[in-house]
């Protein structure tokens, strides 16, 4: 495992980060997520993304109860807060201080842990001033519970102004956590310049693009069962999107880019995003163990410019790099 500084900070993270989103509580049993983790752990992961949100909080008490036991100083444990969370009332999402203040004491109590290394606003809310997100933040850094603020899916225009918040608040956001892979490019062109010149890193999800770069979905083909384009639980209809012919077509013309660098193509998507010099850390998830060990030989593969001039090749137009697709993440009214 190699490890990479987080944005303009001495925080250092795995270049694989392990995250639970739509497996942990949710697809797959509580002791196979526990295994997972293990070989995460074994295999050099020390950083752990996980959300409130997941699971409606259940996905943070899986990580927790995997987690004990371990060293915790040697451990970067992320989370998020926006979502809504138990029973859903109107006051159980969003950034305001109230949801803030009561979603980070029940993340440390679940992750059982007395300090988030990074906490981070999972969405932009439209309906809280940005002064009183950014300053509860700042509070939770000075009480000691939040050691790092990030982002998640917030736009050039969100960034900057939450880091200039940040900047005369004196604390420090370091990171956004978009959705980047071969397939989905849209940060490219605003949010990681505005990044770079601001001094954030992303922390990427979805580098496979749910499954779909890793060349298990054929063309013409049903998809195979205990995929994630079978999982009738959010797994499909996250995927649905790369679902069609001409995608997965055009996904298979990877296969022989991945076989002339000795990777598999799903190591092949991993490695890729991590050549962004932006990119700080890819998130992987996994339903079984031996996912986590073969994804992590992606870590510190260097990609030749002609094998990226390659895969631009073999993806073309199917990629979706619509920056404005940033601003669609974030919901534009708090409803309960």
């Amino acid at each position: 495992m190699e490890f990479r500084y987080l944005g303009n900070s001495g925080l250092k993270v795995s270049e694989i980060t392990y995250g639970n989103w739509l497996t942990h509580g949710s697809q797959v049993e509580n002791e196979v997520a526990t295994q997972c983790v293990r070989a995460a752990l074994d295999s050099g992961i020390t950083s752990f993304d996980t959300a409130d949100v997941y699971a409606n909080t259940a996905a943070e008490t899986v990580l927790g109860e995997a987690l004990k036991g371990q060293r915790r100083e040697s451990l970067e444990i992320f989370t998020k807060v926006f979502g809504p969370t138990g029973p859903k009332g109107h006051n159980d999402l969003g950034l305001s201080r109230k949801h803030i203040t009561e979603a980070v004491h029940g993340s440390l109590r679940r992750l059982q842990t007395d300090y988030i290394d990074l906490y981070q606003a999972h969405r932009y809310d439209y309906e809280t001033p940005l002064e009183e997100t950014m300053q509860t933040f700042a509070d939770l850094v000075r009480q000691g519970k939040v050691l790092y603020i990030g982002v998640s899916e917030w736009t050039e225009d969100q960034i900057r102004a939450g880091a200039a918040l940040a900047k005369e608040l004196k604390i420090q956001l370091i990171s956004n956590q978009p959705q980047y892979s071969m397939l989905w490019r849209v940060i490219e062109e605003k949010v990681v310049p505005a990044s770079e010149e601001l001094g954030l890193s992303q922390i990427v999800w979805s580098p496979i693009a749910q499954g779909v770069l890793s060349g298990k979905y054929q063309p013409g083909q049903p998809a195979p069962e205990g995929s994630r384009a079978t999982d009738d639980k959010g797994g499909a209809n996250m995927i649905k999107r790369w679902m069609s012919d001409e995608v997965l077509t055009g996904v298979q013309k990877l296969r022989p880019i991945a076989d002339e660098v000795g990777l598999d193509m799903a190591q092949l998507a991993v490695a890729w995003v991590l050549q962004n010099p932006n990119v700080a850390s890819a998130i992987m998830g996994a339903s079984r163990p031996e996912q986590v060990a073969s994804n992590v030989k992606a870590a510190g593969v260097k990609l030749e410019p002609e094998v990226m001039a390659k895969i631009d090749d073999a993806i073309g137009a199917l990629a979706e790099r619509n920056p404005d697709k940033t601003h669609d993440s974030s919901p534009k009214t708090r409803e309960a």
